[in-house]
C-alpha cells in the first residue's frame, strides 16, 4: 500500500468506527425510552416495505410514459424527453431512497441478533434458554429470507434505470422519427424487466408484512 493511500484507509475506517459508535449509542438512548432494537427492526422493515411499494408504483409510472412516447409526434419530442427524463431522475431517487432503507434494516438486525444471542447465555433456565434460542433461530431464518427477497428486488431495479437511461440519452440527440421508431424496438425488454421488478418488489413486501406481523407476536405487540 502507498503511502498516499493511507489516510484515505484511515479515514474510511474512522468513519465506520464513528458510524458503528453512532449507531450503539443510538440503540442504548432508545431502550432508555422503553424502545428496543427489535422494536427498530419492525419500523425499519415497514419503511424498507413502503419504500419499495413507492419505488413500484414510480417504476410502474416511468414505463408507461416511455411506453407512451412511441405514439408521439416528432414535434413533440422535446417535451417528451423532458418528462421521460424528469421519470428517469425521480425512479432513480426512489430506487437510492430503497437501498437506503434496506441498509438500515440489515444495520439494526445484526445488532439486535447479536444482543439476542449474547442475552440467552445469560439465561440459567436450561428450557428457557433452549426455548430462547429456538425462537432466535427462527427468526434468523426469516429474516435471512426477507433480506434476500429486499436485496433481489433491489437488484432488479437497476438494469430498468439502465435502460431507462439509455432512453433518455438517446432521446435527448435524437429528436426524430428514427428515434421513435428505435425506441419502440427496445419497449419490449424494458416491460420484460419492470414486470420482474414488481413481481420480486411485491414478493419482498409480502415478507416484510409476515416477518412484522411475527416480530410484533414475539414482542407481545399489535
Amino acid at each position: 500500500m502507498g503511502f498516499r493511500a493511507l489516510p484515505r484507509l484511515l479515514g474510511g475506517l474512522l468513519a465506520l468506527t464513528c458510524l458503528a459508535g453512532c449507531e450503539s449509542a443510538y440503540y442504548s438512548a432508545m431502550e432508555q425510552v422503553g424502545v428496543h432494537k427489535r422494536d427498530i427492526l419492525v419500523d425499519r422493515v415497514d419503511e424498507a416495505a413502503d419504500a419499495q411499494e413507492d419505488a413500484k408504483e414510480e417504476f410502474k409510472s416511468a414505463l408507461e410514459l416511455f411506453t407512451a412516447v412511441v405514439e408521439v409526434p416528432p414535434s413533440d419530442l422535446k417535451d417528451s424527453y423532458e418528462t421521460l427524463s424528469d421519470a428517469f431522475e425521480d425512479s432513480e431517487a426512489r430506487a437510492d431512497l430503497v437501498s437506503e432503507r434496506i441498509d438500515a434494516v440489515e444495520s439494526v438486525s445484526g445488532a439486535l441478533f447479536a444482543e439476542w444471542a449474547e442475552e440467552i447465555e445469560q439465561i440459567s433456565n436450561t428450557k428457557l434458554r433452549s426455548a430462547s434460542a429456538d425462537q432466535r433461530r427462527k427468526s434468523q431464518r426469516q429474516y435471512s429470507e426477507l433480506i434476500k427477497a429486499m436485496r433481489r428486488a433491489e437488484g432488479k431495479m437497476q438494469p430498468v434505470l439502465v435502460a431507462f437511461r439509455d432512453q433518455v440519452l438517446f432521446l435527448k440527440h435524437n429528436l426524430n422519427a428514427q428515434a421513435i421508431s428505435s425506441l419502440q424496438g427496445e419497449l419490449g425488454s424494458i416491460q420484460s424487466d419492470v414486470a420482474v421488478l414488481i413481481s420480486d418488489m411485491e414478493a419482498s413486501i409480502a415478507k416484510s408484512q409476515a416477518f412484522i406481523e411475527d416480530m410484533e407476536l414475539l414482542g407481545g405487540t399489535s
